[in-house]
């Protein structure tokens, strides 16, 4: 696993799955002008970026089964 780019590249869909996470929570805790014009756009981000870390993670059991 460790010497796989794919790997790294799943590893890295989830990191930014989890910073565009913690943006857009931090965004509604926060409330205010920033969450009224970027709620929305963090969250879709999120579901964009979840769902190719998904993809990526499927490819690789696929190609490892």
């Amino acid at each position: 696993m460790k010497d796989d780019p794919l790997f790294y590249l799943i590893v890295l869909a989830v990191l930014a799955v989890t910073v565009i996470l913690m943006t857009g929570i931090g965004g509604f805790a926060r409330g205010g002008d920033w969450n009224r014009k970027n709620g929305n756009r963090m969250m879709r981000w999120r579901i964009i970026a979840q769902a190719i870390a998904i993809a990526l993670i499927l490819f690789y059991v696929w190609l490892r089964g």
